[in-house]
């Protein structure tokens, strides 16, 4: 994949990023950074609100500010899959601390990050994985598509909102992937017929750099 943006001047920040998409996304964008920058990982979960700053802070610690977050890390509530009839409250609960809380109360620790890195025209980028059944009431996804169709609409608000201060919010739908989530989810499915999470990573890296404004490629390819 080509694209002009030297990613050694980006701070990204990624959640989930040691299996599936999180893994490809962090081992394509590693790929195109050296060894002056790096790459580190935190220990963490989204669905504990007390690990939320600590993250946060580390995140801002270790990068000296953020210019993109992506909310990838996911749960699928009730494992297998479950009729919402039979969809215990807390699994419920669980689908939504951890596929809407958690990159609310994540991006709220790191908006004002995010804000400085839109004023220093560094562009500011928040992807929030999204997924079909976000849209598409499929049967026995009643918790993981009810947490995702909130997550879209709070990124469409939040793109409203952040507008003005120049930050940018995407919700991207990756497809059906062969990643461990989807095999826990559908144990029978045909790894074959299944996206490759390699692609997808190409793809949503591709909209993250339509999203960054043209100042901003400009100055990161005039720092390489």
């Amino acid at each position: 994949m080509q694209t002009p943006v030297n990613f050694k001047q980006l701070r990204i920040a990624i959640t989930g990023g040691t299996s599936g998409l999180g893994l490809a996304l962090v081992r394509h964008l590693v790929a195109q950074i050296t060894n002056e920058t790096g790459a580190y990982g935190i220990v963490g979960d989204v669905g504990r609100k007390e690990d939320i700053y600590p993250a946060a802070l580390q995140v801002l610690g270790n990068l000296g500010g953020l210019d993109v977050l992506i909310n990838n890390a996911s749960s699928l509530g009730p494992t297998p899959l479950a009729l919402l009839a039979d969809t215990a409250c807390e699994e419920l609960e669980q689908a939504l601390t951890v596929n809407l809380l958690g990159p609310f109360r994540l991006t709220k620790a790191l908006l004002g990050a995010l804000a400085a890195s839109a004023r220093a025209k560094r562009g500011a980028v928040v992807i929030n994985i999204s997924s079909d059944a976000a849209v598409t009431p499929y049967s026995g996804w009643g918790a993981y598509g009810a947490s995702k169709a909130a997550l879209r609409h709070l990124t469409g608000i939040w793109s409203e909102e952040a507008r003005a201060e120049g930050i940018s919010f995407l919700s991207l739908d990756p497809g059906d992937m062969d990643t461990p989530l989807h095999a826990l989810a559908v144990p029978d499915a045909d790894p074959t017929t299944l996206k490759r999470p390699d692609d997808a990573a190409v793809k949503i890296i591709e909209s993250l750099v339509a999203a960054l404004p043209s100042q901003a490629i400009r100055q990161t390819l005039e720092s390489a």
